[in-house]
């Protein structure tokens, strides 16, 4: 379970003569095993909130905690896929998911295995010794996915990660991650400027308050898993869209 406590955290501005309150009074929990999706205006705090949680970012005030122990920096129990992929140019596939491997100083064998499973599991087998360059977008972000996965981690903290992909390429990444975590069970904080999509994947939705950011809303996604390839005809699915679209246009300025 993720605990989140009062959280807060504050940033100095551009210009170096004030102070941008990112996140306050943050309270959130996180179930173990849960999909929740991240929702909410630009600049709100939600990639600030995953930082925090994934220990990269020291907190001003508050805490979180996993399974009632604080956060006071990365561990093996988190891992993050990010939007840019950030894999390494230089690195073949192989080489990019088992990285994480590698800093945990598994043997090579063992970590190439791992690895090799992985991007079959993703869709790439026949590509483990392309380099990023080689890639598509989608392809790319198969490969942070799977490095993600590669080190087991129990939770996994997603920035936005199919946001620089085109409409269909989206739609089957999303499809990949639900089959993938069907599988594997994890605990994933999803950050998301679609609410499509946040209620295509996620158990809930947090809504979060322009900045500085909070729970404005938490909404429950009453829909049956593993979703059905039609659950755009859903009439829940048309409704909690709705839903949300309306809370957030009255936040805009």
């Amino acid at each position: 379970m993720i605990e989140l406590r009062g959280c807060g955290k504050t940033f100095p501005s551009q210009n170096g003569r004030g102070r941008v309150v990112a996140l306050r009074g943050m309270d959130l929990t996180v179930r173990t095993q849960e999909f929740v999706c991240v929702l909410g205006p630009s600049g709100c705090g939600k990639t600030t909130l995953l930082k925090t949680i994934a220990g990269l970012l020291p907190l001003d005030e508050g805490e979180v905690c996993i399974d009632g122990r604080p956060v006071t920096g990365p561990g093996p129990d988190r891992a993050m896929v990010f939007q840019d992929f950030a894999l390494l140019p230089w690195a073949d596939v192989v080489t990019n998911v088992a990285f994480g491997l590698e800093l945990r100083s598994v043997p090579r064998p063992i970590r190439e295995q791992r690895a090799r499973e992985l991007i079959d599991a993703v869709g790439l087998a026949g590509f483990e010794l392309h380099y990023p360059r080689q890639l598509s977008g989608g392809m790319q972000q198969r490969v942070g996915l799977a490095r993600a996965l590669a080190v087991d981690p129990k939770i996994l903290l997603m920035d936005e990660p199919f946001g620089s992909v085109d409409a269909q390429t989206r739609r089957l990444l999303q499809e990949d991650l639900m089959a993938l975590l069907e599988r594997t069970h994890k605990t994933v904080i999803f950050v998301t400027h679609s609410m499509d999509e946040a209620v295509r994947l996620g158990d809930r939705v947090v809504l979060m308050t322009p900045r500085p950011g909070q729970v404005h809303d938490m909404v429950d996604v009453q829909l049956p898993r593993p979703r059905p390839p039609d659950l755009d005809k859903h009439p829940h699915f048309a409704e909690l869209k709705d839903q949300l679209w309306q809370q957030l246009r009255l936040m805009q300025p």
